[in-house]
Parts: structure tokens; C-alpha cells; sequence
């Protein structure tokens, strides 16, 4: 067995026309630091559970809660959390409110996740 060594270039070339290319794709560090907190409350089982479930359907907080086997609380917690990333969001009927995720990006990311996990 041939053991990895640290795979570095050998030769110091910089594709100058591919490094200015991708420097202009990459988005500004105030978006990247948005993702990178988007991606750590993904990271949470019950959050991820949260997703998953309200990608199915549109859900109150007694049908999280009953579905995800925590309290009302802590359901409201994590939902004010995602609200805040704009990962989920609510509408109000009477005096119930429901949760549904924010938009089909949100799906979208859940659902390939997903997928790449299940292949």
C-alpha cells in the first residue's frame, strides 16, 4: 500500500486568467460568513429534522413538536432560529400560526443533501 504524502504542486504556476476568473465568482466575505452560519444550523439533528419534516408539509408548532418528540419550546427556539436565517417562515390563521420552509432554494438544498446521502 502506498501511503499519501501531502499532494502539493511541484512547479510554483499561477493560471493568473483562472485565479481572477474564480476571485470574481467567489461572493463577498458577508455572504460567505451567511452561508457558513446557514450550513452550522444545518448541522443541528433537530433543526435538520425541523427542515425535513416541513418540506412534506406545512406544520404548527404542536405538529413539530409531536412529530419530533420535543417540547414546544424547544420547537419555538429552533424555529425562531431558522426564521432568522430565512430558512423557514410563518403565516397565521385565527390565533394558530404555520411553518413552512422559506422557499424552493431551501427544498432544493435539503432535498439534495439528501439525496447525495442516499445514493
Amino acid at each position: 500500500m502506498i501511503k499519501e504524502k501531502n499532494i502539493v504542486c511541484a512547479v510554483t504556476f499561477i493560471d493568473e486568467p483562472k485565479v481572477k476568473y474564480v476571485r470574481g465568482q467567489i461572493p463577498e466575505d458577508r455572504i460567505i460568513s451567511h452561508l457558513a452560519d446557514t450550513f452550522k444550523n444545518l448541522g443541528d439533528f433537530t433543526r435538520l429534522k425541523i427542515l425535513l419534516a416541513l418540506a412534506e408539509a406545512e406544520l404548527c408548532v404542536c405538529d413539530l413538536s409531536a412529530l419530533i418528540g420535543v417540547s414546544v419550546s424547544a420547537i419555538s427556539h429552533q424555529l425562531r432560529l431558522l426564521k432568522n436565517l430565512r430558512l423557514v417562515k410563518y403565516r397565521k390563521e385565527g390565533k394558530m400560526v404555520y411553518y413552512s420552509l422559506d422557499d424552493e432554494h431551501i427544498r432544493s438544498i435539503v432535498g439534495e443533501a439528501r439525496k447525495h446521502i442516499e445514493e
